[in-house]
């Protein structure tokens, strides 16, 4: 049954039938999952008009006020976390057993930030003896929250935490492709904050244009890629106001494998590394291009070819399913034809490069994970985000030589390195131009470290202290103590 999905804001009634819609898929099926309400113009400006309202009240309230409620709203999350991991499951093709982490994920980071709401103070400062000179931190207003499709719970909340605990209402625009928890979260939230204080508008990129060029949003945090963020800079200039812009972007990140590794520890790496078990790829940080020593590269190609020719894609809401579906026809017609170009720059396919043979998945959108080796360095796909289960393989001998590729692209989001030396390690680790760097492991976060890229990896950091102050400004106030 295709539902009808309309906008959520915890303080309006929409009409029963909105101006415009579109449709979204069930990416383990290939059928239309529901229609959506299109956003418009006029309907994101009565939202904001509400949300401008609610903020000015969420910002009265003490800050322990406002953590006590993020912390019911996160008790809530917690609690509907099967319901959201199957809406998302549904609706972005992500395993199930996966979605149902994210959910609690994003009930952890709320409550992260609800703790630290006290420590986004300011300071009194020396400047002179007559006068007392502090700073304060105030919010926004309204926070514009921009999200990607592969992760829809966990964004909705995780990038709102921040935003929100500062004094902020948000105004969240789920990605186009997986709206459906953000509307069930907004629900949620409807029952445990004030009216206006969380709002969802779904829609297309002209309901994102409109919601980053309103003169009543200041600060707009987006996730997604690079090009995207580009154009947001364009629209946000348009504007005619001054925007705030926080990106978390694309990566193109590398796994660097040194001799002392064996070379099973380094595939267990790359295939953890690629996300496959969690987005099939549809992630930032997700492992995109494997530097092995050129002794073991023989070795390295046909343990990992053996180990991705076992993993089969299957139906995202089995709970025994491991890995799932790409987002869209779409998104899986630009992973296939970015591998497509790889192949006629002369690659070798050693694992996948095709959609899965079983009559079962043919009418989902499912993509076999997939290596590629004999790449030339001047090949596109070594400087593409593919965002898709698709690793590269590289080959090196000197650490000039491994430098110079690692860092040879625009990106700079993250990097793991796997070596039993500790010097090795340490000078890699400073020599490799990336904002997130493991050291023998991969494709982890934890809360309370930033996370965030360098280059056009990204303005920004999350999951930390950082992202607090950047959801909130500074104001200095000077006293005159007279005598």
């Amino acid at each position: 049954m295709v539902e009808s999905m309309r906008m959520h804001t915890g303080g309006r009634t929409w009409q029963e039938h909105p101006t415009r819609t579109y449709q979204v898929f069930r990416p383990g099926n290939g059928q239309v999952l529901a229609d959506v309400q299109d956003t418009t113009a006029e309907e994101l400006d009565l939202v904001i008009e509400d949300a401008v309202r609610a903020g000015r009240a969420w910002a009265a309230l003490a800050v322990t006020e406002r953590a006590a409620l993020l912390d019911a709203f996160a008790d809530a999350v917690d609690a509907a976390a099967d319901e959201l991991a199957r809406l998302d499951a549904r609706n972005g093709g992500h395993p199930i057993r996966w979605t149902r982490f994210g959910a609690h994920k994003g009930a952890e980071t709320l409550r992260y930030f609800a703790g630290l709401g006290l420590e986004n103070g300011g300071r009194s400062i020396p400047a002179t003896p007559d006068h007392l000179h502090v700073t304060v931190r105030e919010p926004y207003g309204v926070v514009g929250v921009i999200t990607a499709f592969n992760h829809p719970t966990m964004f909705a909340t995780a990038r709102t935490a921040a935003a929100l605990i500062a004094g902020n209402a948000v105004v969240v625009k789920p990605a186009e492709q997986t709206p459906l928890s953000a509307l069930r979260l907004a629900e949620i939230a409807a029952q445990h904050l004030p009216p206006g204080v969380f709002a969802v508008v779904p829609g297309r990129a002209e309901t994102g244009r409109a919601l980053v060029q309103h003169p009543h949003v200041p600060r707009i945090n987006f996730t997604g890629s690079t090009a995207t963020a580009l154009r947001i800079q364009g629209d946000a200039a348009a504007s005619g106001r001054l925007k705030r812009l926080g990106f978390q972007l694309s990566g193109k990140n590398p796994l660097v494998i040194m001799p002392d590794v064996p070379v099973e520890e380094a595939v267990e790496a790359a295939v953890e590394g690629m996300n496959l078990y969690k987005v099939m790829g549809q992630s930032c940080g997700s492992t995109s291009v494997a530097f092995v020593p050129r002794a073991m590269a023989a070795a390295f190609r046909e343990a990992l070819a053996e180990r991705l020719g076992g993993l089969v894609p299957a139906d995202p809401e089995d709970e025994t399913t491991t890995i799932g579906a790409l987002v869209t026809a779409a998104h899986r017609s630009r992973v296939e034809g970015l591998v497509a170009e790889a192949r006629q720059a002369g690659a070798t396919v050693l694992a996948g490069g095709r959609r899965p043979g079983e009559p079962s998945l043919g009418d989902g959108f499912y993509y076999l994970p997939t290596a590629l080796a004999d790449l030339p360095a001047s090949a596109d796909i070594l400087r593409t985000e593919v965002f898709g289960p698709v690793l590269s393989i590289m080959t090196w001998e000197s650490e000039d030589e491994l430098l110079s590729m690692v860092n040879a692209p625009a990106y700079g989001l993250t990097a793991a390195i796997y070596t039993h030396d500790l010097d090795a390690a340490l000078r890699m680790a400073r020599a490799i131009e990336a904002g997130y760097v493991w050291v023998n492991d991969v494709e982890k976060r934890w809360i309370g470290v930033p996370f965030g890229g360098h280059k056009d990896s990204g303005t920004s950091t999350e999951f930390s202290a950082d992202e607090l102050a950047a959801n909130s400004q500074i104001k200095a106030i000077n006293i005159r103590i007279r005598g």
